[in-house]
């Protein structure tokens, strides 16, 4: 278990009878049973879903979307290849054991989506063994994750309230190593490591896998996942098209009422709100939310990541373990059709921060231009191999404004449990309160935990 687990435990109360009023849908029916409304169906909501099913609990899941999976969005580029690219989350790691345990339940298979990295550095293409950190500083960073373990809880503070790249700047790390570590630490963050906690990203590279997490993919697409996990909580206990609008909720007195943008209102004993907290900030508490956790999703930032796909003709990377790195505009490369049969391929142009900001508002012709200034120095000219190109931005999400949750300076241990606490009926999940954010285990874990609070 991870050391930064800290899912706040609080002992569940027992739900009373709700009446459903007669401008509303009538969903349950009149029983002393606890129900629960789940608001997303994300992973976050379908876990806890799936959780609340064993428990017995009845629930119904509230999806502002036309479909499941949140930020979970796989998408086929090419139908007569069956080509399928992940607009949205991409990795599974070997740690991931509630992932890898689902996805054996549901008889997914994985195929290995581990990358060897090449390099392109100021207009120099350096081949995946042909590069590597400077023997100090690869010594200074084992000795940084391994002094992690023996930190006390004074130590973690302190290095909280600093950044990633003060931090490595402050151990030694300087010139290309540190060009390097911006280039490859930003590419997980989603932003400059200028902006990141120095504690959550130490925290990260420390539990994590070899491979950083990023081992396998479900085969077929990962929103097969949450497409089982629906189809296991029942066709009839997810509604789509039902953004919240209001909650009502009062201390003191039993039972919530949830009304939708639709006109439907939907009443229960319980809520686990698994939104991002740009959605959350956007309906209407009544009672407000405490002062304190409405100043601490107004401070949360989510991740600028844009994706611009690109269908090629062919394969010329010919590694199939292809990914690059570079110090260009494209930013990052991967091969996002590896072990998939086809002559053809897709790469990834994977850009974050200000960067994903800047190539999501340009035409296609600007971005084809930029992937081939940034390929020419390993590949030449590609340009003729492109046959389709899209772009997707999730800094313009609607419901969330960025990808995952990004813990700047000095919010880790103070924005986390106030996020995480219950409001009234109301318990909270998604990515943003777990281990560490980006990755689909993590939705997973607070989904889970939210429902055994209830």
């Amino acid at each position: 278990m991870s050391t930064r687990r800290t899912f706040l435990k609080q002992a569940g109360i027992a739900g009373a009878s709700m009446l459903i009023s007669s401008d509303s849908q009538a969903f349950f029916p009149i029983t002393r049973q606890k129900r629960v409304i789940i608001i997303g169906a994300g992973l976050a909501g379908l876990a806890a879903a799936k959780k609340l099913k064993e428990k017995n609990i009845d629930y119904i899941i509230l999806e502002a979307r036309k479909r499941v999976g949140g930020r979970v969005y796989s998408y086929q580029i090419d139908a007569m290849d069956d080509l399928n690219i992940e607009l949205g989350a991409e990795w599974i790691g070997t740690s991931h054991q509630r992932l890898l345990a689902l996805c054996d339940e549901y008889k997914l298979a994985l195929i290995n989506n581990q990358f060897d990295t090449h390099l392109i550095y100021r207009g120099k293409y350096f081949k995946n063994n042909e590069w590597e950190y400077s023997e100090g500083w690869k010594k200074q960073f084992d000795l940084m994750l391994k002094n992690y373990g023996q930190m006390t809880e004074a130590d973690k503070l302190i290095l909280d309230a600093m950044d990633w790249w003060r931090y490595l700047v402050q151990n030694g790390c300087e010139g290309r190593d540190l060009d390097l570590r911006e280039l490859f630490d930003s590419t997980d963050f989603g932003e400059s490591i200028r902006h990141v906690s120095a504690y959550a990203a130490i925290a990260e590279y420390a539990e994590s896998s070899e491979k950083n997490e990023m081992d396998f993919k479900i085969k077929g697409g990962n929103s097969r996942l949450p497409l089982k996990m629906a189809e296991d909580a029942g066709a009839d206990k997810i509604l789509y098209d039902c953004t919240v609008d209001r909650i009502v909720q009062a201390e003191g007195r039993p039972g919530v009422e949830v009304i939708c943008k639709n006109g439907q209102i939907y009443k229960g004993d319980k809520i686990i709100c698994t939104v991002p907290t740009f959605a959350a900030k956007k309906i209407t508490w009544e009672p407000g939310l405490p002062a304190i956790k409405v100043a601490a999703m107004n401070e949360l930032q989510y991740a600028r990541i844009n994706k611009n796909p690109l269908l090629f003709s062919r394969r010329f990377w010919k590694d199939e373990n292809f990914d690059m790195i570079t110090d260009s505009s494209a930013h990052y490369f991967y091969h996002a059709t590896k072990n998939q049969s086809s002559e053809k391929g897709v790469l990834i142009s994977y850009t974050v921060g200000d960067k994903a900001d800047v190539v999501s508002r340009q035409t296609d012709s600007w971005r084809t231009d930029t992937i081939q200034l940034s390929l020419q120095p390993a590949f030449g000219n590609v340009k003729p191999l492109l046959e389709k190109q899209l772009n997707y931005y999730w800094g313009e999400d609607e419901y969330s404004r960025g990808s995952y949750a990004l813990y700047a300076p000095g919010q880790w241990f103070r924005l986390m449990p106030v996020l995480k606490a219950p409001f009234l009926h109301t318990f909270f999940a998604g990515e943003h309160l777990a281990d560490w954010q980006g990755f689909m285990e993590g939705a997973i874990n607070s989904g889970e935990a939210a429902a055994v609070m209830i």
